[in-house]
């Protein structure tokens, strides 16, 4: 069982930057043996993944945001971090954090199995 707890957004200016950070609490299972990833969802549309990074550190990113958003983790801390930069206002929405048992990324949600409740990023241009 994990619970995850998304921080860190916020409202920015097309072009800035914000970290998100989401917090782990595992029981039974250690986090540094879940795969994470970060996903988004705009109003009326579908969750869409963002980027993830495995138990052995290989990150994976969707192509839009590649070169400009960086994920990382820190085992100690039982956190997962997600730097945006160079933000648009196409970035809008809801970001969720989320653990997967799986050995390398994949990109659909059914592969993850916990959740966080989510953070709101708006972007304006």
């Amino acid at each position: 069982q994990v619970q995850l707890v998304e921080s860190g957004g916020g409202f920015v200016q097309a072009g800035g930057s914000l970290r998100l950070s989401c917090g782990a609490s595992a029981s039974g299972r250690t986090f540094s043996t879940y795969t994470m990833g970060w996903f988004r969802q705009a109003p009326g549309k579908e969750r869409e993944f963002v980027a993830g990074i495995s138990r052995s550190g290989d990150s994976s990113y969707y192509v839009s945001v590649k070169g400009r958003f960086t994920i990382s983790r820190d085992n100690a801390e039982n956190t997962v971090y997600l730097q945006m930069n160079s933000l648009r206002p196409g970035g809008t929405a809801v970001y969720y954090c989320a653990a997967s048992s799986s050995v390398v990324v994949f990109t659909s949600t059914v592969q993850y199995r916990f959740w966080g409740q989510g953070t709101q990023v708006t972007v304006s241009s």
